[in-house]
C-alpha cells in the first residue's frame, strides 16, 4: 500500500530536523544551531501502528523574507505542504508564539490539509507549563508537547498524525527500483538534472556553489523503469571545506554513493575535466558502484563535426582508471539525451548486479587462455584452475591459481576484458580475488 506523506514545517531553528531524525530513527537531516541549515525537502520513512509513513523535512519558512535562498526555501516548503496528507507544524515553547508562527498557521489553514500542532522543546515531563496554552491562539486545535531531543511526546504526536491519515489502498505491485546518485563538483548542474527529470521544481537551483547540502531522494518513473534519484551536495577539495556544515555534506554525499546502485558522475562541459572530477569518480569506483560519466551543459558548447569525438577521447584518457564507464553528453536545461541517460542507467545497473554461472565463466577462461598463453617466470607458467563468481554489485570473481605472483595485473586485465566482451559488463567495475592452490608439478 502507498505511504502516506507527512510534512514537517515551521520557521527556522525550532527543531524540525531534530524531530524529523527522531521520527525516522536515523540522522538523515543535518542538525545545527545555524538557522536555515535544511534547505530542500528531505524524505525519510517511519512506521507507526502498522502504517508506513513518508516524512518530509523542509527548510524553515520565513513568510516575509526577501533573501534569494530563503525565498526558495519557502517555495520548497509550500511544495511539501501541497503534496502532504498531514502537516506537522513545529513551534518552540521557549520563544512562545511569534508573528512568523501566526503567518505560517494562516498559510496552513488556507491549504486545507490536516495540521497537527507540535510545541517542541518541552524538555520537562509533567503538567504543561503556562506558556503552552498560548499556542491555542493559532487556531489549530490541541497542541502536542514534544521534546525532539529526548523523544518525549513523539508517540502522542504520531498518534495524532495517525488519526488524520487517509484510508489505506492497495498499490500496484512494486517493480524493481534503481537508486541513482547524482554526484560531481559543486555547480555542475546536479539539481537542475533532477528538476528536469521530475518535471517539477524539486531541488533549489542557484549559481551559488554549495546550495545543496543534504542528499535528497526523489522517486520517478519513466519509460526506462522506476528510479530513486539521490541529488548530492557537490564534493569539493578538502582545502576548500571551511565550515562544519560542508563537512557534514560531504559525509552525506559519500553515504549517498554507498546507498546507490548507479552513480552518474556529472562534468561541466564548459570547464572540462578537472582533478576534482577524478576524485569524485574515484569514490564511486572504490565503492564498486555502476558508473556513468555525464557531460552536462553540452548545449553551451560551440561544436563542429569532431567536437564530441575529441572531447570523448580526452575523457577516456582522463578516466583511464575506469575505462568501463560509458560517456554521455547531455543538457540538464534542455533535456538533451536524458531519455538515453536512463536507458544507460538501467543497463549499467543490470551489469553491476549480473551473476554468471561457473560453467560459462570457465568456458570464457578456457578460450582466453588458449588464445593468449598465461605468463611464465623462470620456467614456471601460471595455471588458472578455475573461476567462480563470489558476489555481485560489483561482480567479483575468485580465481584459483598455482601462483598469485605469476598472475600479473596485465593478464588480469586481459581476462577481465574477455569477460566484459562476452557478457556485456558495461559501466561496472570488476573485482578479482586470487587464491593460491599448491601444485607440485608447477
Amino acid at each position: 500500500m502507498p505511504k502516506a506523506v507527512v510534512a514537517v514545517v515551521g520557521r527556522p531553528n525550532v527543531g524540525k530536523s531534530t524531530l524529523f531524525n527522531k521520527l525516522i530513527g536515523q540522522r538523515l537531516s543535518i542538525v545545527d544551531d545555524t538557522p536555515g541549515v535544511t534547505r530542500d525537502r528531505i524524505y525519510g520513512d517511519c512506521e507507526w501502528r502498522g502504517r508506513k509513513i513518508s516524512v518530509v523535512d523542509t527548510g524553515g519558512i520565513e513568510p516575509s523574507e526577501g533573501d534569494v535562498i530563503l525565498s526558495q526555501m519557502r517555495v520548497q516548503a509550500q511544495l511539501a505542504i501541497d503534496a502532504a496528507d498531514v502537516i506537522i507544524f513545529v513551534t518552540d515553547i521557549r520563544t512562545g508564539v511569534v508573528a512568523t508562527d501566526v503567518e505560517i498557521a494562516s498559510m496552513l489553514l488556507k491549504s486545507g490539509r490536516p495540521v497537527v500542532l507540535c510545541v517542541n522543546k518541552c524538555d520537562q515531563v509533567g503538567e504543561p507549563p503556562a506558556e503552552y496554552y498560548e499556542f491555542y491562539n493559532l487556531g489549530l486545535g490541541d497542541p502536542v508537547m514534544v521534546s525532539s531531543v529526548h523523544g518525549h511526546g513523539t508517540g502522542d504526536l504520531l498518534d495524532r498524525v495517525y488519526d488524520f491519515l487517509p484510508d489505506e489502498t492497495e498499490e500496484d505491485e512494486e517493480g524493481e527500483l534503481i537508486r541513482v546518485a547524482i554526484i560531481g563538483k559543486p555547480n555542475v548542474g546536479k539539481s537542475s538534472l533532477v528538476n528536469k527529470v521530475c518535471g517539477e521544481y524539486r531541488c533549489i537551483v542557484s549559481d551559488i556553489a554549495g546550495t545543496t547540502r543534504d542528499a535528497i531522494d526523489t522517486s520517478i518513473e519513466n519509460a526506462s523503469g522506476r528510479f530513486v534519484l539521490i541529488d548530492t551536495a557537490g564534493i569539493r577539495r578538502k582545502s576548500k571545506i571551511n565550515d562544519s556544515l560542508e563537512k557534514y555534506s560531504i559525509v552525506r554525499a559519500k553515504m549517498a554513493i554507498e546507498r546507490a546502485d548507479v552513480c552518474v558522475i556529472m562534468i561541466d562541459a564548459t570547464i572540462g575535466f578537472t582533478e576534482q572530477d577524478s576524485k569524485v569518480a574515484g569514490l564511486a569506483h572504490e565503492a564498486g558502484k555502476g558508473c556513468i560519466i555525464a557531460v552536462n551543459k553540452w548545449d553551451a558548447i560551440e561544436k563542429d563535426s569532431r567536437t564530441m569525438q575529441d572531447f570523448r577521447k580526452k575523457l577516456e584518457t582522463d578516466f583511464s582508471f575506469m575505462s568501463y564507464a560509458p560517456i554521455i553528453f547531455i543538457s540538464a536545461s534542455t533535456g538533451q539525451r536524458l531519455d538515453r541517460l536512463f536507458e544507460l542507467v538501467r543497463h549499467v545497473a543490470s551489469s553491476n548486479a549480473m551473476r554468471i554461472t561457473t560453467g560459462m565463466l570457465n568456458d570464457v577462461l578456457a578460450q582466453a587462455t588458449a588464445r593468449v598463453q598465461p605468463p611464465t617466470d623462470k620456467g614456471r607458467r601460471l595455471k588458472i584452475y578455475y573461476m567462480t563468481q563470489a558476489t555481485t554489485k560489483p561482480p567479483t570473481f575468485i580465481c584459483f591459481v598455482n601462483s598469485a605472483e605469476l598472475f600479473h595485473y596485465s593478464y588480469q586485465r586481459y581476462i577481465e576484458n574477455r569477460i566484459r566482451e562476452t557478457f556485456g559488463l558495461e559501466g561496472t567495475p570488476v573485482r578479482f580475488i586470487i587464491r593460491e592452490r599448491g601444485d607440485d608439478n608447477g
